[in-house]
């Protein structure tokens, strides 16, 4: 795959800054798309769920704030399944591709169960924050539903990333896009329709999804023509090694994913303690936040493919353009986005309910929300831009301290102490990213300034498949 863009040497540090912009801008529009199914079927769940009822939306919201850190969680573990898959393939072992596949897909049954045995207890963990016992019990019930579906969500994570390894994304686009299809359908049925089944009904329909689409990712596999080439359903051959291999690469991944995931999980919690309305407005804004955000995926993954193509030709500039046109590209995006939130806040939330007192709460949450946009998209990409450089840990340390050590606590104090409600959350979140970006940049001007390194075959495989 030639992702790069060739650079005239004559050219002025202007064009050859205009040219990497480009070249990330053309690479991260697939990657974006591929990575927004997930959110599309969240943001259907919850604007259905909104129209419906509030309070409905309010337990659908917490559940799913808590099943978001226990799915991520199991995705960072599996990671490495696309690392391995992807070094097989360049040593041509291609049948020990199947055999990492099947162990990462037990991996994620067996992880997707623990998780689902440990949501049966959820209501005594949102009784340990203090909730009325009407929240307790309605996001207690919805998350044990959405987790009963996460293996299923596991089991398809792996299947999508062995795909990706061999570079097949494109299955993986076609089953979610039937997916969110499905989902909204079913959504209708359970939510509202003839079941009426409110926040439970959207946990049920993404539940019945996830099984589903991993469903149709393990027949697609075991139905492709070069099947027995990579050994899908041969011996497993150096099984226990290759599960070491995968435990190895997923710890840290995992650790890192579930506290970030806990860091923004905990705000939704603190809104719990501000009422159901709370949590229901919140929740619309996040999503809105989220559905921005998904670019900065892709721009930080372009980003850091265009990083370390750079480093592995040599091209120190290049590789510093590559990292600045990334941010640059985002900052443009994000700078948009911000301002079509700032001018339309009523028609956005309009979209996830038609309660007016929750539009009262929502809109100057959103309005806050605006102002993270652009420094939220710049931590992001940078991140990506560091990764393609091969630097992980110092760039991880550094986003986790301003999530965990300043934006929780700053969220909590500006909205339960400071008594300013949901957006104080969002200006918690502020904090947190404001200072994430400044220092991830400066990490970047540091590490673009030394003499550049080949990466690890590892690390340069996360960063062109994106996880």
């Amino acid at each position: 795959m030639n992702t790069s863009t060739p650079i005239n040497p004559s050219h002025g540090l202007a064009a050859d800054f205009a040219a990497r912009v480009r070249a990330i801008a053309k690479l991260a529009l697939p990657v974006t798309v591929a990575r927004t199914g997930m959110l599309v079927m969240v943001i259907a769940d919850v604007a259905m769920t909104g129209h419906f009822n509030s309070t409905e939306l309010a337990y659908y919201g917490l559940g799913q704030a808590v099943y978001m850190v226990c799915m991520l969680i199991g995705v960072g573990m599996l990671v490495g399944t696309a690392v391995l898959c992807a070094q097989a393939v360049g040593a041509d072992s291609l049948s020990e591709c199947g055999v990492i596949w099947r162990v990462s897909a037990l991996h994620a049954l067996a992880l997707g169960a623990l998780f689902a045995g440990l949501a049966q207890g959820g209501g005594h963990f949102y009784q340990l924050f203090g909730y009325e016992a009407g929240l307790t019990q309605g996001a207690g019930r919805v998350l044990a539903i959405l987790n009963f579906g996460l293996p299923g969500q596991l089991l398809f994570t792996a299947t999508i990333l062995f795909l990706e390894s061999l570079n097949r994304p494109g299955p993986g686009l076609v089953i979610m896009i039937a997916a969110n299809i499905l989902n909204a359908a079913l959504n209708w049925l359970l939510i509202g329709g003839d079941f009426g089944w409110g926040g439970e009904g959207a946990a049920w329909a993404s539940t019945i999804v996830r099984w589903l689409i991993a469903l149709a990712a393990v027949i697609y596999i075991l139905g492709m023509k070069n099947a027995a080439t990579y050994n899908v359903a041969g011996p497993l051959h150096r099984g226990r090694e290759l599960g070491r291999k995968l435990r190895r690469l997923g710890y840290p991944l995992g650790l890192a994913q579930g506290l970030e995931s806990a860091a923004f999980a905990s705000l939704t919690l603190f809104a719990g303690l501000l009422g159901a309305q709370a949590v229901a407005s919140f929740q619309i804004v996040m999503n809105l936040v989220a559905f921005c955000f998904m670019a900065a995926i892709g721009v930080g993954t372009a980003t850091a493919v265009h990083v370390g193509l750079a480093i592995g030709r040599g091209e120190q500039r290049q590789m510093m353009l590559s990292g600045w046109g990334g941010l640059f590209t985002i900052a443009l995006f994000m700078g948009a986005m911000a301002i079509i939130m700032a001018v339309f806040p009523a028609h956005l939330v309009g979209l996830f309910t038609s309660d007016t007192d929750l539009l009262v709460v929502a809109m100057p949450t959103l309005l806050v929300a605006a102002a993270t946009l652009i420094t939220d998209g710049a931590q992001g990409v940078l991140m990506g831009a560091l990764r393609g450089t091969g630097d992980v840990w110092i760039p991880s340390v550094l986003h986790l301290c301003s999530f965990l050590l300043v934006m929780v606590p700053s969220a909590y104090g500006f909205a339960i102490w400071a008594g300013l409600g949901t957006p104080g959350l969002m200006m918690g979140t502020f904090c947190g990213v404001t200072l994430a970006a400044i220092l991830l940049a400066g990490r970047f001007h540091v590490i673009a300034k030394r003499p550049i390194r080949r990466l690890y075959a590892c690390l340069f495989m996360v960063t062109i498949w994106p996880q």
